[in-house]
């Protein structure tokens, strides 16, 4: 029986913080990634084991799982990097769990169900704040009304230190592209916030704006609700200039703007400190309706993303471990039951 758990990006930010933690949950990782001096350098500074490979070296990643259990695939953006982890977990019998949180990649994970189911392999990508709580507050009010049609999803943090510089460059890698909403089953491309509105939640109101956030795909797996929209908390002044983002999308589409950003991104710091990170929270708040009109609205308060991202990563990898999976394409709550999220430190339910 194979029992390790491999960490590919732990020299990233968050797949450090991943690595870091791990013994806190009853879990040795494997060190893994493809820039040498950083993996050593985290391997030795926890006295891990490690690998050094690229997921474009086949045979050095499928001899790299062979012996492993579960993969906790952290290194991004994950439409440059999902493929060769999926299709290589599959062919050596190990669990996939990851942290995306874009649309495509969960939809385009999903369409290896079959083969995963015939492994005997799950696949769980969505494993950290992208979209674990957002799934499990979907999948708890999908419970409270089964006949619900439409469902609005809002995250909105309160401070934590901005994105990591994983997550600056997937959304780097995605400018000018705009957003996306789920209507009557099917995703539909929108403008990036063609939608604003003000959420009431733990005696604050908040300005929102649409989003292609993750449960576009995994809410729709998860409660076969058609109708999906996302939020995230945003300035409504910051908001009225992105309304016309419209008109400059095809330059922001342009490999050298792109790189403009990206060069930019580099020279930031990797992601927020500890203290950034302990005093950052995050509300998330979800509202669904039926066709009768009638509504049921729900919201809990977390810790930052990034705490929440290893806290779940880490509890689910400890799940498999356990033998508490399921074959095939999964999404957090489907698995786990909506209070998956409720065995992460610093959740609570607000009125």
């Amino acid at each position: 029986m194979k029992t390790k758990v491999l960490v590919y990006g732990a020299n990233g930010y968050t797949g450090e913080l991943i690595t870091r933690f791990a013994k806190d949950f009853g879990i040795e990782p494997i060190v893994a990634g493809r820039t040498e001096a950083t993996v050593v350098e985290v391997a030795h500074r926890y006295n891990l084991p490690y690998h050094v490979f690229s997921l474009d070296d086949t045979e050095a990643l499928v001899n790299a799982l062979k012996h492993v259990a579960v993969v906790i695939h952290a290194a991004g953006p994950f439409h440059y990097t999902a493929k060769q982890m999926v299709e290589a977990c599959i062919a050596t019998g190990t669990h996939y769990i990851d942290i995306n949180g874009d649309t495509s990649v969960f939809e385009f994970i999903k369409r290896y169900d079959a083969k995963a189911k015939a492994a005997n392999v799950m696949l769980l990508p969505g494993s950290g704040f992208d979209v674990v709580p957002t799934d499990c507050l979907a999948y708890s009010l999908k419970e409270q009304m089964p006949d619900a049609t439409h469902i609005e999803i809002a995250f909105l943090p309160r401070g934590g230190g901005g994105v990591s510089h994983g997550t600056a460059t997937t959304m780097a890698s995605k400018a000018g592209e705009g957003g996306c909403v789920r209507e009557n089953g099917s995703i539909k491309r929108t403008p990036l916030g063609h939608k604003g509105k003000w959420i009431s939640v733990n005696g604050k109101k908040i300005f929102a704006m649409s989003i292609p956030w993750g449960d576009i795909s995994t809410a729709y797996t998860s409660t076969a609700i058609p109708n999906i929209i996302t939020y995230t908390a945003m300035k409504p002044s910051v908001y009225r200039v992105l309304k016309f983002q419209f008109l400059f999308n095809w330059l922001l589409r342009m490999g050298w703007i792109r790189n403009i950003i990206q060069n930019k991104i580099n020279k930031r710091s990797t992601g927020p400190s500890d203290e950034q990170r302990k005093n950052g929270k995050t509300y998330v708040w979800a509202q669904v309706s039926n066709a009768k009109g009638e509504t049921k609205t729900a919201a809990i308060q977390t810790n930052d993303g990034y705490t929440v991202t290893y806290e779940a990563a880490l509890i689910i990898a400890r799940k498999i471990l356990n033998g508490y999976c399921k074959p095939g394409y999964q999404t957090p709550a489907a698995c786990y039951g909506a209070s998956l999220i409720f065995e992460l430190s610093g959740t609570k339910e607000l009125q």
